[in-house]
Parts: structure tokens; C-alpha cells; sequence
């Protein structure tokens, strides 16, 4: 048992369920035209990043397509899904358990890019400082936010679940509290692309002023 609901929604029955509709194949073609354009945004320079709630890698797969030396690293909840993850990264890149637990300040070295998409509309929103700060602490450089935005917070029904997501201006909130970080470049991508459709997500990338 976890300390929210949403952990323990997601490291059970629904989670492996999500796995099961968490194609490979209908998802890393757009998760690969997605971040070949956040990732010409950086500059180059990434070789290090870790994903925050990678369920089975299919954004981690689109980006080692891109650059095939990148060394990725993931924390995943769902057991289900971290028999898959464990079949592409070794098994010490990747950290068992909720981001909640996850102990940033154990992480011998920073990551260029930390990256996270669709789980923090999921996360308990009293949490969500708490997720911000390890996705601050992980990053040497960067910070990957793709989810859905609102400008307001505000609670959705999901799947006839009450209280399981969460949209809110994530990347604002993040650079309110961190005012070392600035906006390098954001985007949409919409459910009806005629190439490369996304769940209606908004990305934000950030870099960490250079001190």
C-alpha cells in the first residue's frame, strides 16, 4: 500500500490493465516525431535522461531512436509494466517503485534531460511539490513536461474514476518555484494529427539557468 490512492490505483489492477492498452506499436512513431522536436530545442548534449513514470519505455524507445547513445534511466510503480521496461534497460537504470518514494538525492549524478509525460495529471495534487522537487534535483540541465494543460487547476473524471487526474499549468507551477528556470520552447499536439497524434498534449521544455 501506497500513501495516496492515485499510487495505489496505478500499482494495481487499472495499471496492469493500462499496460495492456499501452500500444508500442500505434505509439512510438508520434513519441518519436514528438521529441526529435523537443530535442532539437536543446542544443544538443543530451546523453543522460530519466523519465519519471516510463510505464512499459515507449517515450525512452522513441528517444534512443533519436539518439542511440543516450543512456536511459526510469522509475516505474506497476510491476506489469516493469517486466517489459526491464526487457530494454538494464536493470540498475531503472528505479522500482512511486516517484514519491524515489530518493533524488541518492542520484550519484545528474541527468541532462528529466523527463515527464502524462503522470502528473495523475499525481495527488498535494503531492505535486514534491514530484517538482525531484525533477528538479535530477536535472543537470533540462526538464520535459508533457501533459494536459489547464491555465486553472482543475479535476476531470477518468474512465468513471473520481479523483485519478489532475489538469493544471504544471510548467508554470514548476518555474514559479524554481525561478532559476526558464521556458526554451513548448507545443501541442493534437488527438486528430493526420501524422503523428498525441492524447491532445501540451509540452514544455525548461532549462536551468547556467550559473
Amino acid at each position: 500500500m501506497y500513501k495516496t490512492e492515485q499510487e495505489n490505483f496505478w500499482s494495481g489492477k487499472f495499471g496492469d490493465e493500462y499496460v495492456g492498452r499501452n500500444s508500442e506499436q500505434t505509439m512510438l512513431g508520434s513519441n518519436t516525431a514528438l521529441f526529435s522536436t523537443v530535442l532539437s530545442r536543446t542544443g544538443g548534449g543530451v546523453k543522460r535522461v530519466i523519465e519519471f513514470g516510463s510505464n512499459i519505455g515507449i517515450n525512452l524507445r522513441a528517444i534512443k531512436m533519436l539518439i542511440p547513445s543516450v543512456e536511459c534511466s526510469a522509475i516505474e510503480i506497476n510491476i506489469k509494466a516493469l517486466d517489459v521496461l526491464k526487457q530494454f534497460l538494464p536493470h540498475e537504470n531503472i528505479y522500482e517503485g512511486s516517484i514519491l518514494d524515489f530518493d533524488a538525492e541518492a542520484v550519484k549524478e545528474q541527468f541532462d534531460m528529466a523527463l515527464i509525460k502524462g503522470v502528473l495529471i495523475h499525481i495527488n495534487p498535494e503531492e505535486l511539490k514534491h514530484v517538482y522537487e525531484r525533477l528538479y534535483k535530477c536535472s543537470k540541465k533540462y526538464i520535459c513536461i508533457a501533459e494536459y494543460y489547464n491555465p486553472t487547476p482543475v479535476e476531470i473524471n477518468y474512465r468513471g474514476y473520481e479523483n485519478r487526474l489532475f489538469k493544471r499549468d504544471f510548467a508554470g507551477e514548476m518555474m514559479d518555484k524554481f525561478t532559476d528556470l526558464e521556458l526554451v520552447d513548448y507545443g501541442f499536439v493534437y488527438h486528430r494529427d493526420n501524422n503523428f497524434p498525441q492524447d491532445d498534449i501540451t509540452w514544455f521544455l525548461l532549462k536551468k539557468a547556467e550559473k
